[in-house]
């Protein structure tokens, strides 16, 4: 892409600018003349203290939001690229659909391997099958970890907590094996939701998926361990009914996966990367050859 287009990136659950996928993803994008900014989930990145008792949430949208506005700030003539990938993929998605200001100046936005309603993903996470439960467990004990290790700035003795949030909590969090019991204990009650069904019901881009008017690719893969088939109903039945959304569903990539190469020596660069940058190419293309047209028919009618 010629244009002065930015890529604004939310990385998936507990991830950061830092992790492996997010880098090799993004040195792509450079090399193929996009300008990327990467938002660090809050306490995500290590050795970074907090400063105030705040944490990202599942569909907590304020963050990547604060971080757009001081890109479209900085860079007044950039248009954006919206790329998620995981639980970043719901985060633009809500981002998008909440507000049609939100959506100004957006070329496009692509959502790679997230699950859409975390309110039916629960009914399946705990299921074994494809080792769901094992990776609920090996997600839950990266949260638990990272909510400790921030636990002076969010619940110590000089913070304000939510008054439904108790000492009993706390310490139900160090045996937590689920990320619905992380959920249910400490982070619903940490924003103010009263029951876990209304945190997961609020906080998914589900209902906020048909306000998205800018061109949407939806990527999962079929054998993705964390998202289940059943979840799969949902990017269908809508790039079904709108023209401006694709979906894209591949037999095998696994979670974030999508490799290509041998088994036990893949290439680092993935499908995903490619599709993400030939996709952002491809709007980018149709962008300019639609300006251009425009431009041309003005110049015919003042002819005229």
């Amino acid at each position: 892409c010629t244009e002065d287009v930015t890529m604004v990136i939310c990385p998936g659950i507990a991830n950061h600018s830092e992790k492996q996928y997010i880098r090799t993803f993004v040195d792509y994008a450079q090399k193929n003349g996009y300008r990327c900014a990467v938002l660090n989930h809050l306490g995500a990145l290590p050795n970074i203290e907090l400063t105030s008792p705040r944490m990202f949430t599942y569909g907590c949208t304020w963050e990547f939001g604060a971080m757009v506005n001081y890109i479209k700030k900085t860079y007044p003539q950039t248009q954006l690229v919206v790329v998620g990938f995981s639980l970043g993929g719901n985060i633009v998605c809500k981002y998008l659909g909440e507000s049609q200001a939100n959506q100004e100046r957006v070329l496009c936005c692509v959502s790679v391997c997230q699950g859409y309603s975390a309110l039916r993903a629960q009914e399946t996470f705990m299921q074994w099958d494809q080792c769901r439960r094992f990776y609920n467990f090996l997600m839950a004990d990266n949260m638990k970890k990272i909510i400790l290790s921030h636990r002076q700035v969010l619940f110590g003795d000089n913070v304000k907590k939510p008054q439904s949030l108790s000492d009993a909590d706390l310490s139900r969090l160090y045996t937590a094996t689920s990320l619905m019991q992380i959920d249910d204990n400490v982070m619903r009650k940490f924003h103010g939701y009263s029951s876990l069904k209304e945190y997961y019901e609020e906080e998914s881009c589900l209902h906020y998926l048909h306000r998205i008017y800018v061109p949407l690719l939806l990527v999962n893969a079929a054998d993705d361990p964390l998202v289940h088939e059943s979840l799969l109903s949902i990017p269908r039945a809508l790039s079904e009914k709108r023209e401006n959304v694709m979906h894209v569903l591949p037999l095998h990539g696994g979670h974030l996966g999508f490799f290509e190469g041998s088994v036990l020596f893949p290439e680092p660069l993935t499908w995903m990367d490619k599709l993400v940058v030939q996709y952002a190419n491809a709007i980018c293309q149709w962008e300019k050859t639609k300006s251009q047209c425009s431009d041309t028919e003005q110049a015919v009618s003042g002819q005229e």
